[in-house]
C-alpha cells in the first residue's frame, strides 16, 4: 500500500510537470475572467469546453487561463470595462449590468421576445456583427447570446395573474423587465444574479426572475416553492451576454492564430453556446420538479394579457432609440425576422 500511494504521488508531481511543460510551450496565454462559479452550467458547458477547443486547434500555442467568480477582482459590471481596458484578456458578462452601454442589443431583452436559447442566440449574433459595430468598436466581439426565456420564482404563493403582483418584492434583471414589471405593480430591484441566494435567503426580495439554468447551481429552488411560466412560443423574456477579447490582445496575435479566434467565434459559436444554456434550462427545471415545488403556467389569455400591458415598454425603446437617432422600429422588426428565421431554420432542420 505504500509502494503505491508513493507512485500515486510521483504521478501526480510528475503529471504536474508535464502540464506545466505543456503550457510553457505556448506562444501566447490569454486570461479569460468571469463572474459564476466553476460549477456552473456556463463555465463547464461553454467557457471551459471553448477554451480547450482554442488551445487544440492551435496546436497548443495558445493557453487560455479561465478565472472564475470574480478570482482576479472587482465586480460583474466592471469586466466589460476589464477587457476594453487590457486588465484582462477575454471576459464574459452580461450586458445588463452596464445599463445604456448597448442599447441597440436591448430589444432582445423586451418582454416576450425571445425563444429558444440557441435560437435567440444566433439572432442576436446576427443582428450585432450588422448593427452594433460601433457600440462594440473597443472590443473584439467573439460571440453575443442569450439564456433561456426566464420564469418567475416566488418564496410564498403562487403567481397566477397579474393581480398577484402587486407590491411584491422582485429581482428584476435589466432595466427593461424592471420597467415592465413596474408597469405590472410590483416592486423591482435590480441585482447581479450573484446577490440572489442571499437576497431571497433575508427576504430582501420575495420574488425573481430567473431561467431554471441558474436556479440550481444558486440554490433557488430551495428558497422558493412557486414557480410561473408562459404559454405561447414566447419566452416572459431573456438577458443578451458579451463574450469579447480585448482589442489588442487580438491584433498581437499572427494571422493564423487570429484565425484560430475566428473561427471558434460568430454565429456558430453563439448558437453551440445557446444550446448548453437550453440543455442546462432542461436540467434546472427538472431538479426544481423533483423538490415537489409548485409549478405554474399562465393560461393563453393571461399571457396575452400581460403582453398587452407591457407593450408600452416596448414603445417606449422604439421611441428611445428613435430620439436617439436609430430607426427604433426597423431594428425592433429586424430583431423579430432574425428570430423568425432562425426558428423556421430549426423547424426545417426537423422535418
Amino acid at each position: 500500500m505504500k509502494i503505491k500511494r508513493v507512485i500515486a504521488a510521483l504521478a501526480l508531481v510528475f503529471g504536474g510537470f508535464s502540464t506545466t511543460a505543456a503550457h510553457a510551450e505556448a506562444e501566447y496565454t490569454l486570461k479569460l475572467h468571469h463572474m459564476l462559479p466553476p460549477m456552473s452550467g456556463a463555465h463547464r458547458d461553454f467557457i471551459q469546453p471553448w477554451a480547450d477547443k482554442v488551445e487544440k486547434d492551435s496546436g497548443g500555442r495558445l493557453h487560455i487561463e479561465i478565472y472564475p467568480a470574480m478570482q482576479l477582482g472587482g465586480t460583474p459590471p466592471q469586466l466589460f470595462d476589464q477587457a476594453r481596458t487590457g486588465v484582462v484578456d477575454l471576459i464574459w458578462t452580461v450586458g445588463g449590468y452596464t445599463p445604456g452601454r448597448f442599447p441597440s442589443a436591448g430589444v432582445f431583452e423586451l418582454p416576450f421576445m425571445p425563444v429558444s436559447a440557441e435560437i435567440t442566440s444566433k439572432a442576436l449574433q446576427e443582428y450585432a456583427e450588422q448593427e452594433m459595430q460601433e457600440e462594440l468598436k473597443d472590443v473584439h466581439l467573439l460571440a453575443m447570446h442569450t439564456h433561456a426565456p426566464g420564469s418567475l420564482h416566488n418564496r410564498e404563493h403562487s403567481i397566477t395573474r397579474e393581480a398577484d403582483l402587486k407590491g411584491i418584492k422582485m429581482r428584476a434583471p435589466n432595466k427593461i423587465m424592471a420597467d415592465a414589471m413596474t408597469d405590472l405593480g410590483a416592486s423591482p430591484m435590480f441585482m447581479p444574479v450573484t446577490q440572489m441566494t442571499s437576497a431571497l435567503s433575508k427576504g430582501v426580495v420575495d420574488s425573481t426572475m430567473l431561467p431554471f439554468e441558474v436556479v440550481s447551481p444558486l440554490k433557488i429552488h430551495e428558497l422558493v416553492k412557486y414557480h410561473t411560466q408562459f404559454a405561447g412560443d414566447r419566452g416572459l423574456y431573456t438577458q443578451f451576454f458579451l463574450f469579447v477579447m480585448n482589442n489588442d490582445s487580438y491584433k498581437k496575435l499572427p494571422a493564423d492564430l487570429q484565425k484560430v479566434i475566428d473561427q471558434n467565434s460568430g454565429v456558430e459559436l453563439a448558437g453551440f453556446i445557446g444550446r448548453a444554456f437550453d440543455k442546462n434550462e432542461q436540467a434546472g427545471l427538472e431538479i426544481a420538479k423533483q423538490r415537489g415545488n409548485t409549478f405554474e403556467t399562465l393560461s393563453a389569455e393571461e399571457t396575452a394579457k400581460w403582453r398587452a400591458d407591457m407593450q408600452p415598454v416596448t414603445d417606449g425603446w422604439i421611441k428611445e432609440m428613435t430620439e436617439a437617432g436609430h430607426d427604433g422600429k426597423a431594428l425592433y422588426e429586424k430583431a423579430n425576422a432574425l428570430i423568425n428565421k432562425y426558428s423556421e431554420a430549426r423547424v426545417a432542420r426537423s422535418e
